[in-house]
């Protein structure tokens, strides 16, 4: 990233640098600076690193075919089965290991070894294929955070059926959706969840689906969730998922290999701004690259207890709660519940109970365990922890810090990461065993990752100066396009300069002198203010710095105005004094034309089911226009509450 020739990664005499704690980088599984020299000597072929993880049916010889860019092709001549990965190759070693520990909502437990998710992956798989299930056929899963839903995942990828995982919390006309634009004929979803105290029917909103698909399904599978507590009937084409296992229970189902270019899944992203992108990943490239990231840079080992707090139906939840953790042969935990439900110390009681050693969640769910306060973590012993991940978006030092304090003990590592659905794994971050970290700083690139900040002609920025996240060379764990095409898959992510092919990240950046970078946020994050344009993330992070504050989002209203919706801590008195405080920081970070004219206080922001704020929404109310239905939102009973504040007007500056 810059040129200096060694990636920006040398941090000498830089005060906010925290070294890599010396018992760590001992036994950490990359502790070697040169490993940075090594990918940038032999560029994609150092990927072979990544690649060897792996089980290979028919070994590869080509790395990388680069022949039609931006098509890129990864390890083009292997093949190989991403189930047979995750599941059989670990028997010989660790067949009565934990391969998973899932916990309900309910307070349910189940526990799979590795031998027993051999038995049902195997016994799914052949009962998808006596329900007609062939190789290429997408196989679309609608199921909350239950073991049936990576069960289903390896059982489709054991037979060569892509999945197509649709977020639980999603309508029933996104679901619709997402099985017409998959072409999938296929469907497994369950009876009902729980979402804190109620029951919600699943199967009504997948019946809905079937009415208002244009596709229709030539079978579907329904998991038995809520046991008596909510009952449906069965159509002609729909089967119970423990009859169909236990009917095939003992078989063995010969993996299929396939292609490492073969797609293993199709993921839509979000679909909060324009039409869903149905994001395509192939076997090979994903499968290894996830692996080599879980192992080198979340430093999973076969030993951990590992937890990924991600839902499996967002992309996090795919690479790093399933594929990643399962290739590496180490025990994931599942979670159905919420982080405060029943108590707000439910997650250290987990990590505390099941010695839970890498712990990998979101800047979102930090802010609210800073929020709820430091007394719940430090009332259990969390000493089981060796590292602490985070992913989703930028993380503020001062979160940082109270994550590695009140979490880590002081001393384990904060791996900040950032990477995306289109990118399939990480793919910037520190190297905990190796490279410094700096709180808000995402990191450098990983080895074998070019990543860029440029401006709006494609040059690089001057550090500290803001400019836009680019990859400029391809990448194993990448998308291999879009279930939409190619001409949209151009058209989103790609543009072609003097040096070649780039990816449009979409992310705003900094970078600073050491090739650290730090992101804004979204680009289209932008909102234009007395004829400056200011980026979302920049204000924000600027308001969450101000003592008492734990998250903020900034808006426009229709006069160029700058609104800031902001949540406290727990305790902390909402007033006159800290909005003069965040309108000082705001001032003292930006400069004077930053200065908000409305600083709203609410208990909690509006989110998505993927915990993304919804500023569109913001910025409806701010406008006083009409915002439509909120039922989709994590949390839609804020939304009034935030409108009556808003329309009492004590919010002005």
């Amino acid at each position: 990233m810059d040129d200096s020739g060694n990636g920006g990664r040398s941090v000498d005499g830089d005060e906010d640098a925290v070294p890599p704690p010396a018992d760590f980088r001992e036994r950490a599984a990359a502790s070697d600076p040169a490993v940075y020299e090594r990918f940038d000597r032999e560029g994609p072929e150092a990927w072979r690193a990544a690649a060897d993880l792996l089980t290979w049916d028919r070994e590869y010889e080509t790395v990388l075919d680069d022949s039609h860019p931006p098509f890129y092709e990864w390890f083009p001549d292997g093949r190989l089965n991403a189930s047979a990965n995750c599941v059989d190759r670990h028997l010989d070693d660790r067949r009565n290991q934990l391969a998973i520990r899932w916990f309900g909502k309910r307070g349910e437990r189940r526990s799979y070894t590795y031998l027993d998710l051999h038995r049902e992956v195997n016994a799914l798989a052949a009962g998808l294929r006596d329900l007609g299930v062939e190789e290429d056929d997408v196989v679309t899963l609608y199921l909350p955070m239950v073991p049936e839903l990576p069960i289903a995942m390896l059982a489709c990828a054991r037979i060569g059926a892509p999945h197509n995982v649709v977020f639980a919390g999603l309508s029933a006309e996104a679901l619709a959706t997402r099985i017409d634009a998959a072409d999938s004929e296929y469907l497994i979803t369950c009876d009902g969840y729980y979402r804190r105290e109620d029951a919600f029917n699943q199967k009504s909103k997948a019946d809905n689906a079937r009415i208002r698909a244009e596709s229709e399904l030539s079978a579907a599978v329904v998991v038995d969730r809520l046991g008596d507590e909510l009952a449906v009937s069965l159509g002609d084409d729909e089967h119970e998922y423990d009859a169909l296992v236990d009917a095939h229970d003992g078989e063995t189902v010969e993996p299929v290999a396939r292609d490492a270019t073969d797609l293993l899944f199709v993921m839509y992203t979000s679909g909060t701004t324009g039409r869903p992108k149905g994001v395509e990943h192939a076997t090979g490239g994903y499968l290894a690259h996830v692996a080599w990231t879980t192992r080198k840079v979340l430093d999973v080992r076969p030993d951990d207890t590992y937890w990924c707090a991600a839902d499996i139906g967002w992309i996090t939840g795919h690479s790093y709660g399933v594929y990643g953790p399962l290739a590496t042969g180490t025990t994931t935990v599942l979670y159905e519940g919420s982080p405060d439900y029943p108590d707000r110390d439910r997650v250290w009681d987990l990590i505390e109970r099941n010695a839970v050693s890498v712990f990998y969640t979101s800047p979102t769910a930090i802010r609210s365990f800073m929020k709820w306060g430091a007394e719940y973590p430090e009332s259990h012993d969390l000493s089981s922890i060796r590292l602490l991940g985070t992913v989703g978006e930028s993380i503020t030092p001062k979160a940082w810090r109270w994550y590695r304090e009140h979490v880590g003990g002081g001393d384990a590592p904060v791996v900040d990461t950032w990477w995306q659905t289109e990118t399939g794994a990480i793919a910037l971050a520190t190297l905990p065993g190796v490279t410094p970290m700096k709180p808000g700083k995402v990191g450098p690139p990983l080895p074998g990752i070019d990543a860029r900040v440029v401006d709006d002609e494609g040059e690089p920025v001057a550090p500290g100066e803001s400019g836009y996240l680019t990859l400029a060379s391809p990448w194993p764990g990448m998308l291999r396009g879009l279930r939409e095409g190619d001409e949209r898959y151009l058209r989103e992510y790609w543009l072609r300069g003097e040096d070649g092919w780039r990816y449009r990240t979409g992310d705003g950046a900094t970078v600073d002198e050491d090739g650290y970078v730090t992101i804004l946020g979204r680009v289209d994050d932008v909102i234009n203010v007395r004829a400056q344009r200011f980026n979302t993330g920049e204000l924000e992070a600027a308001i969450v710095d101000a003592d008492g504050v734990t998250e903020a989002a900034v808006v426009g209203d229709d006069d160029g105005r700058i609104v800031a919706y902001v949540t406290t801590k727990s305790g902390v008195e909402p007033g006159e004094g800290l909005r003069d405080a965040i309108a000082d920081r705001l001032t003292d970070a930006v400069g004077d034309v930053a200065r908000p004219d409305r600083i709203v206080f609410t208990p909690e922001l509006p989110k998505t089911r993927s915990g993304k704020i919804m500023r569109r929404l913001l910025e409806d109310i701010a406008r006083g226009e009409e915002f439509g239905d909120v039922s989709a939102l994590r949390n839609p009973e804020v939304v009034g509450e935030i409108e009556s504040t808003v329309k009492d007007s004590g919010a002005q500056l």
